[in-house]
């Protein structure tokens, strides 16, 4: 078991927020195409109020601690930000664009200790990655960010997002990562905006197509084990929690509301009028998402993915149950493993047959 595991079931055990991902703003010098969140200031916190904030976080036990937005280096305090969060002892992870890094942003980044910083990268092609950032210029901008932040020894992630507009550039993208010294990522997921719009849900890779790309070792690794029907379902995975949301990790907005998640638009309360250790404590809607472990799901309990499913209970949430099945969740792990779930069974009067037949088959 790696460290990072102990600390994980440690704090689950004793109650503890380890992780804390903290929107410093929602504007954004980019517009992408597929973004959840609206860029307007509604009201962010002030330097003042996100320092007092880290001070509950630090308090509560939080360790691990990721500064995003929106763009977090159009706050002209994010360095300030940033520095405040080592001073207290968090392990910093940044997600940025990385258009507004130069030769300073990136030594300073260095000087903070930051961790890891995280970059989405949508195409090796100007054209392509572009189009989805309506920021003319951008993948120039942002490369060159990410080459002045691998020149000072920072570890970067790239991180693409794949959609139907950029489907065919994710082993691009993956080279790109290999020339500059970067880890890679992929993610196929296309989330309803926070205000519930899922106009945006258009976008996301057709199911047909996931088939290839999950086949795809460049892009998963072990396709053999990426792709494996899941094992049998005990005791330990029905008593066991859907994911770490409100267990050890929690969200908090850059207007002080605290979420289980990113992805999980559930108020829980705002730190303008409460302690983040009496939301986390005490919040009656952390407490029900608490509360829930797989053999309280009423379809996914009987499922077979249910201890492999990457199940968000926020996609859930925002389809309408934190407590029912998210679709595209149910369908990743269909293509994955050819196997239907348990959700599709129980959609499959709106569901295609002929399609679950013709993805099993290929």
């Amino acid at each position: 078991m790696s460290l990072v595991q102990e600390l994980n079931n440690k704090a689950l055990r004793l109650g503890v927020p380890l992780s804390v991902h903290l929107d410093v703003t929602y504007r954004c010098n980019e517009r992408c195409e597929h973004c959840y969140l609206e860029h307007d200031d509604r009201g962010e916190m002030s330097s003042s109020e996100i320092y007092d904030v880290l001070q509950q976080l630090a308090s509560a036990g939080v360790f691990f601690l990721t500064i995003s937005g929106g763009e977090p280096l159009v706050r002209r305090d994010c360095m300030e930000i940033i520095g405040r969060a080592r001073e207290l002892g968090f392990n910093v992870k940044l997600k940025t664009n990385a258009v507004l890094i130069r030769e300073k942003e990136a030594i300073r980044l260095r000087e903070l200790g930051v961790e890891q910083v995280q970059i989405s990268i949508y195409s090796h092609r100007s054209e392509v990655h572009d189009s989805v950032t309506k920021l003319p210029g951008s993948l120039r901008r942002s490369l060159a960010g990410i080459r002045l932040l691998r020149k000072h020894g920072m570890k970067v992630t790239l991180a693409n997002v794949l959609m139907r507009s950029n489907l065919a550039d994710g082993e691009g993208v993956r080279a790109l990562a290999a020339e500059v010294g970067a880890n890679y990522r992929i993610d196929p997921t296309v989330t309803p905006m926070m205000n519930g719009n899922t106009d945006i849900l258009r976008l996301r890779v057709p199911t047909s197509e996931l088939h290839s790309i999950f086949r795809n070792s460049d892009l998963v690794g072990d396709v053999e084990t990426f792709c494996a029907p899941p094992p049998p379902v005990d005791d330990g995975i029905r008593e066991g929690y859907p994911c770490s949301a409100g267990h050890t990790a929690c969200y908090v907005s850059p207007y002080a509301d605290v979420f289980p998640c990113v992805q999980f638009p559930l108020p829980c309360g705002n730190l303008r009028g409460e302690k983040f250790i009496d939301i986390w404590e005490r919040s009656p809607q952390m407490l029900e998402v608490r509360s829930i472990r797989g053999k309280d799901l009423p379809t996914c309990s009987s499922c077979s993915h249910l201890g492999t499913c990457t199940r968000c209970p926020g996609l859930a949430y925002m389809e309408g149950n934190m407590r029912g099945p998210s679709s595209a969740d149910c369908e990743k792990s269909f293509v994955r493993t050819g196997i239907v779930t348990a959700g599709m069974l129980a959609r499959r009067g709106t569901a295609n047959p002929r399609d679950l037949v013709q993805i099993s088959s290929m």
